[in-house]
């Protein structure tokens, strides 16, 4: 598994599995089925009521607890909850997570992002991150923070390549996780010509392009499946690598275009809505 370096110094993987829109038992078996042919990051949060289910997928791995990067997100409800953390590290089954987000810029999220420093300053999350933050949103953490976040999580892909907000990640050595890194299943995106002629000579798929491009640009990238091929598929992007000038002419394909627009009304009803979490 390829690694990046964190701000903190740790090193992470650059491809992991996700569960988002996974219901339990498909999550814990893409957590169980990614880990044993070879990811060892998986992402989770709150809100994806699965976090049982992937502490299980992890345990039935086989694999020691300190070989499997777990990742999981505080909900916004659950922010000024003072039992947030260890709520949520009792589904997952651990004692600490590798990293820790906050999911939305919703309700208080500045008591959110305290829970992360002080679950970071003992010991409890090995890195933090935000979800979400992106505009005015990370511009006025920054005027808040006592511990530099090690990661956000956003959506990028060819299409959108965060281009502004980099500036800022790259003045604090902050890494970005991609959400949406397949351009949320555009066929547009998947069919454009550099990538079907780049998977020709590479002898891959273009989702396959798309991801080893992410992390050729330094992204984490974290797709989820629960068709097992799929994850095998979306593992097998580390055998090779883009030239500068195949890297040139995907960048050519920046439209500053996402496909989620986040609203002020959203963000109302995120600070309100509970998670009912995944029974026992």
């Amino acid at each position: 598994m390829t690694t990046i370096k964190l701000n903190n110094g740790i090193d992470f993987p650059v491809i992991g599995i996700g569960t988002f829109m996974l219901a339990p038992k498909d999550a814990e078996n893409s957590t169980r089925e990614a880990l044993k042919m070879g990811y060892r990051m998986v992402d989770t949060a709150n809100a994806y009521v699965n976090e049982r289910a992937v502490g299980r997928g992890v345990k039935d791995s086989g694999l020691k607890r300190e070989e499997v990067f777990i990742s999981t997100k505080l909900w916004p409800s659950e922010y000024e909850n003072p039992n947030a953390v260890d709520e949520t590290f009792e589904r997952l089954g651990v004692n600490y997570v590798d990293l820790l987000f906050i999911h939305q810029p919703a309700g208080n999220w500045l008591a959110g992002y305290r829970q992360l420093e002080k679950a970071y300053k003992e010991g409890k999350a090995k890195a933090i991150g935000i979800s979400n933050f992106e505009g005015k949103y990370i511009e006025e953490l920054q005027t808040k923070w006592e511990i530099v976040p090690q990661f956000i999580q956003v959506e990028a892909h060819p299409y959108f390549t965060q281009k502004e907000l980099r500036k800022t990640l790259d003045k604090y050595g902050i890494r970005l996780m991609s959400w949406y890194p397949l351009g949320h299943g555009d066929k547009s995106l998947m069919e454009e010509p550099v990538f079907a002629e780049l998977g020709k000579k590479y002898g891959k798929t273009p989702a396959q392009i798309i991801l080893r491009w992410h992390t050729q640009m330094g992204f984490v990238v974290i797709p989820g499946s629960k068709n097992v091929a799929h994850i095998k598929d979306n593992l097998d992007i580390l055998d090779f690598a883009l030239t500068d000038y195949e890297m040139a002419q995907i960048a050519t394909l920046d439209k500053d275009q996402r496909y989620y627009h986040r609203t002020d009304a959203q963000l109302v009803q995120f600070a309100a809505w509970r998670p009912e979490f995944e029974v026992k």
